[in-house]
């Protein structure tokens, strides 16, 4: 083993969202911080890189957040929702059935708008996302939805991008393809990190480590052990790096588990694109996420799940999992041409997509790997029991359902106008839900409930935040702001 000579304040472990805000938080503080990225440079940004940007935050309407969004002309002829923290905790309690931690809860949602304008104030870029959470009214303007509005210019590759930049001006050290694989201990107290690198083994030292790498999505094995037996036939949407490698570590050095450790955030997924795993060209593109406006029907032919039950962005993470259960772990999306044009553009029209199309649903159910039979019955039952005197709006909730077992609560539209397209869908694994038991400053605590001094978690490692399912968005605002907790006492 290598001994590393150089001595640091704060040691940093993964170069995400989540680490960098960990980093920049500890730097501003005149602290010497090394992040170690188990990535080679061009594989570096852990989930971060493959994620669509997008995060959920407290505010008062467009013109509370204008100042640090990037201008557009639209933004005249736009209508942002406010979203108060009480409607978010609201929607955090709903979507994970009560089962947040409310201390790290209460943070996230208070602080999630002053983490984007600190980041924003170091040289983060932001934007209003017009191409994923609004929808254009007949009369020209903008409307958007679901209480996740903001995201970074240039998407996950853009983010990572700018927190690269950044934390190399505030003195950040980098390195590339580091492996950690263990803490350093002196008594009770985290004094190192162990490292795999170009040169060996090494060891590092500091008064304070930062985890920030991940949870155990990448881990078939572990993910057949704690979300239960198929989970190994998962596509994992992101790095293929996030192994648990540090959960061990922190684990067998008496950290005590925190959060959901069952349950993990998964979506409806391409299935037979090639290279559909850890794709850092066509990264967020490979998911399909128009799924509301239409149906998802099984290989027997049958739907399964209330496509309409709410806004997308409070059950994509959770139908991932009901899609694993179908036979062979694929479903179908359907759609007719009224809704084509409506699907989101940057997903239903990505190169090399998978999608069957045909002029009559009797055929594409001859087309598909379906019970054809049962598949025409489904579409017809379906169209039938619409309820028609309501009007389709996609912009709210609109209560115009399919009255079919399962029903179909809001944004019913028969399928009854060619061409008819099916795209095929699978599982895809974003990240796990638990992780390491930590405070409301990611403070990493020991099963007494007492903190290890000298270890902090954030991001998807520090688990309790989220169970069966998320708000869109979540992800990375948490990143943000117990990152930035976490250094700002690192």
């Amino acid at each position: 083993m290598i001994e590393h000579s150089a001595h640091y304040d704060v040691i940093v472990i993964g170069g995400g969202n989540a680490g960098f805000a960990a980093a920049d938080a500890a730097a501003e503080r005149g602290r010497r911080v090394v992040l170690l990225e188990r990535g080679e440079r061009e594989m570096a940004g852990g989930n971060s890189f493959y994620t669509a940007g997008a995060t959920r935050m407290n505010h008062a309407g467009l013109d509370d957040i204008v100042d640090f969004i990037e201008p557009d002309a639209r933004h005249e002829i736009t209508e942002v929702p406010p979203y108060s923290s009480e409607e978010y905790l609201r929607d955090l309690h709903k979507v994970t059935e009560g089962r947040t931690d409310p201390d790290l809860a209460q943070v996230l949602v208070t602080e999630t708008q002053d983490a984007v304008r600190w980041l924003h104030s170091l040289g983060l870029k932001f934007r209003l996302m017009y191409e994923r959470q609004a929808y254009e009214r007949p009369d020209g303007s903008y409307l958007f939805w679901g209480g996740l509005h903001v995201g970074n210019v240039g998407g996950g590759e853009g983010m990572i991008a700018d927190h690269t930049r950044v934390a190399e001006e505030l003195g950040v050290e980098i390195r590339y393809g580091a492996r950690a694989t263990d803490l350093i201990l002196d008594g009770d107290d985290v004094v190192g990190v162990q490292y795999e690198g170009p040169d060996g083994t090494l060891e590092l030292h500091a008064e304070s480590v930062v985890i920030a790498a991940g949870g155990f999505e990448s881990n078939a094995e572990w993910r057949e052990q704690y979300l239960g037996q198929g989970w190994g036939n998962a596509k994992v949407r992101g790095t293929p790096y996030n192994t648990g490698d540090m959960l061990t570590a922190a684990l067998k050095n008496g950290a005590a588990k925190g959060g959901d450790w069952t349950t993990a955030h998964s979506v409806q997924w391409d299935a037979f694109t090639a290279q559909n795993e850890s794709n850092r060209e066509l990264t967020n593109r490979l998911t399909r996420q128009s799924y509301p406006l239409g149906i998802i029907v099984n290989s027997r032919g049958e739907r399964f799940l209330d496509e309409g039950a709410d806004f997308r962005n409070y059950t994509y993470a959770k139908y991932g999992k009901e899609i694993l259960k179908q036979p062979g772990s694929v479903a179908y999306q359907i759609f007719d041409a009224t809704l084509r044009p409506m699907l989101r553009t940057e997903e239903y029209d990505m190169p090399g997509i998978s999608v069957v199309i045909a002029d009559s649903i009797e055929e594409l159910g001859r087309e598909l790997d379906v019970d054809a039979e049962q598949f025409s019955r489904t579409v017809a039952e379906y169209n039938a029991s619409i309820d028609t005197t309501i009007t389709f709006d996609p912009t709210v909730k609109d209560g115009r359902a399919a009255r079919v077992v399962p029903p179909k609560s809001n944004w019913a539209s028969p399928l009854d106008v060619g061409p008819f397209y099916a795209y095929p869908v699978t599982c895809g694994i974003t990240f796990t839900f638990g992780g390491l038991k930590g405070d409301t400053h990611g403070r990493v605590l020991a099963e007494s409930g007492e903190p290890i001094p000298g270890l902090f978690a954030c991001g998807e490692a520090l688990g309790g935040l989220f169970s069966v399912n998320y708000p869109g968005g979540s992800g990375l605002a948490a990143g943000m702001v117990f990152g930035r907790r976490a250094g700002s006492l690192a």
